[in-house]
């Protein structure tokens, strides 16, 4: 294979991850160009187009003062801009229907000082400009070595986010070498419900112990931490044989050692329940690399329990030179694994199953040695599942039947509209459902509307944890089912937010109130690329526009606060919004891209449309609202 990299936009399993590393020179070219950014001058990347491959690589040695390193204080990710990371921003209560009652939604989190690292390259360096010039590029590989892989992996984010909406997007691939964690749980999260894990591989020396520096508190090991530091960046810029001198005593470095390996210890061995969310945790793959060779993983749980266990079969003396040994690890990577192993020592495994644990088991450092090599085979077993695909498969399966169980509740829901369009108040099946009173009727068509949304719900919980198919979200059958859901449905949400006057306490349902799966089901539609449809003769049987009643709802409020002799400073600013929304409504109705009942005499738009007439007078640069 050449240097061009044409992977898929994520890994379906470590194996194919690892095959895929095995048989590309990617990881050499990454060391290499880290090498090139060590040599420069600090705080430094290097830009490079390999083929059809871009690089871009991150300096292990940056100025981040131990005492903010050790710290591992977390910051919302959304912090540093809404705009630069929009996939990981929280929208109110958007994903209330997605989480257990009570349970507080805690956003993505990173470390401050790794966070201000990568706002400084993007605000004071060429570096957005650099890769503007690689996005014409089939791919690019973003790399970086320590705090710079941090860094690298924001990076990847940033741009991961700003084409995702893109035609043709680059594929982005983050490698990067004896990385800090970077963020929380929420942030793993958040990077799996893009469906961007497999983006991200990170190599881990098996002894290393800056990937596990921020399992615990370094406060009292500042002085610990900066001499590292000083002997790590001394020993990267020099690029030379023998290392400098590190300038702590033995039981300096046994302390701090022990410190470290509780700290993974107690993550490796907390309970799920028993986290709060606020400390770091793994995201993407991880290659964990010896002298032996190399093993793949892509589960979190199981990456944290083999950052403890390896680090039992390892010293204070190896954790510290371990971080400086990922060039002879990336350059022996394809040999090693590629290498044949055999199960002479121990017999042949019952299973294929149990031989591709046992043949990764030999690649680790640890491998015969009891009870490390039996914990380690554990952790293996869990983080490959015998029976995942088969669950998976399984899992597709059940939610098909239980599709067909629910399609007769959107008959009944499709029912109630045709026989609220025909009756004599002529305000259509929104505002007959806002204004329902406790009729039979109504109230099997909310409880109808609750089991939808449980069911779609529950389907993007399952899609979020991995449980579908890896591409669950690109077969037609459900994102067409998915978006003729929510056309049909979201407006009885919408109406139901307002009936109950949420909009008083939390604010207008699109930022505070809209549910979060209804934000995904936009991002696969979008995807998609919609509907391509000619012209239309008659008017849509849905509405378009999912949100379009919310919008009305706004614009309403738009009028009364006109109404309510607002300040001089205020009425061009309503004013312009209100004719925004006018146009873009006028916009829908002549494409015919709107239902019937948005026109309807006495519906909530046409009397928002009668009452901009009657406020024409005062403010007459309202336009005369021919659309009802």
């Amino acid at each position: 294979m050449d240097d061009e990299f044409y992977s898929p936009p994520w890994f379906e399993s470590s194996e194919i991850l690892a095959a895929f590393l095995a048989s590309s020179s990617i990881p050499v070219h990454s060391w290499e160009l880290c090498s090139q950014a060590n040599a420069a001058a600090p705080r430094s990347f290097v830009v490079k187009q390999v083929g059809n491959t871009g690089y871009i690589s991150f300096s292990g040695i940056q100025e981040m003062p131990a005492s903010v390193l050790g710290s591992a204080k977390l910051v919302p990710l959304a912090a540093a801009s809404s705009e630069m990371f929009p996939s990981f921003n929280i929208q109110g209560d958007g994903g209330a229907a997605l989480r257990e009652e009570g349970e507080e939604e805690i956003p993505a989190m990173v470390h401050a000082g790794m966070l201000h690292l990568f706002l400084y390259f993007m605000r004071t360096t060429d570096l957005e400009g650099k890769i503007k010039l690689l996005i014409q590029c089939k791919s690019i590989v973003i790399t970086g070595y320590s705090i710079g892989a941090t860094t690298a992996s924001l990076t990847a984010l940033w741009l991961l986010s700003r084409v995702k909406s893109n035609f043709n997007p680059p594929q982005i691939f983050c490698v990067t070498f004896g990385s800090p964690l970077l963020g929380n749980k929420s942030l793993s999260d958040a990077i799996i419900t893009e469906r961007w894990g497999g983006n991200f591989c990170h190599f881990v020396s098996n002894h290393d112990i800056v990937p596990r520096l921020l399992f615990t508190p370094l406060d009292p090991f500042t002085h610990h931490l900066q001499c590292l530091l000083q002997f790590w960046h001394s020993s990267m810029a020099s690029q030379l044989s023998q290392l400098p001198a590190l300038t702590l005593t033995e039981d300096d470095v046994n302390g701090y050692y022990r410190s470290i390996f509780s700290g993974v210890e107690r993550a490796a061995t907390a309970d799920e329940g028993s986290r709060s969310g606020m400390e770091v945790w793994p995201f993407g793959s991880y290659v964990f690399c010896s002298t032996e060779g190399a093993i793949c993983i892509d589960n979190a749980n199981c990456v944290v329990k083999m950052l403890h266990l390896m680090l039992m079969s390892g010293s204070p003396d190896r954790s510290i030179e371990d971080h400086l040994l990922y060039g002879a690890y990336a350059s022996k990577l394809c040999d090693q694994l590629l290498t044949r192993r055999n199960f002479t020592e121990s017999g042949l495994p019952e299973s294929s199953y149990e031989a591709s644990v046992s043949l990764a088991l030999q690649s680790s450092a640890i491998y015969g040695q009891d009870p490390l090599s039996t914990l380690a085979t554990g952790c293996l077993l869990a983080a490959r599942r015998e029976d995942r695909v088969r669950n998976i498969n399984i899992n597709s399966a059940k939610l098909a039947i239980g599709l067909s169980r629910i399609n007769p509740l959107r008959a009944q829901i499709e029912w109630y509209m045709a026989s609220c369009s025909k009756s004599p108040d002529k305000q259509g099946y929104y505002d007959s459902f806002k204004k329902r009173g406790y009729s039979k009727r109504e109230t099997q068509i909310n409880m109808n509307i609750i089991k939808l949304r449980n069911f779609w719900g529950g389907m993007i919980q399952m899609w979020e944890r991995g449980e579908l198919p890896h591409d669950f979200h690109q077969r037609a059958k459900w994102v067409n089912g998915a978006h003729s859901y929510q056309l049909q449905v979201e407006p009885l949400e919408i109406a139901e937010y307002y009936r109950q006057n949420l909009h008083r306490t939390q604010g207008h349902y699109i930022t505070h109130g809209r549910k979060r799966m209804f934000e995904v089901f936009d991002r696969w539609w979008k995807k998609k690329g919609g509907q391509k449809e000619g012209p239309r003769t008659t008017f849509a049987s849905l509405t378009q526009d999912p949100c379009f009643w919310a919008r009305v709802e706004e614009a309403w409020d738009w009028l009364e606060q006109l109404s309510n002799e607002p300040t001089n400073s205020q009425v061009p600013y309503l004013l312009e919004k209100i004719r925004s929304f006018e146009s873009y409504a006028e916009n829908l109705i002549v494409k015919k891209e709107v239902s019937e009942d948005v026109i309807a005499t006495n519906s909530t738009y046409s009397l928002w449309i009668k009452r901009c007439r009657e406020l024409q007078n005062t403010f007459p640069l309202l336009s005369n609202g021919q659309s009802a």
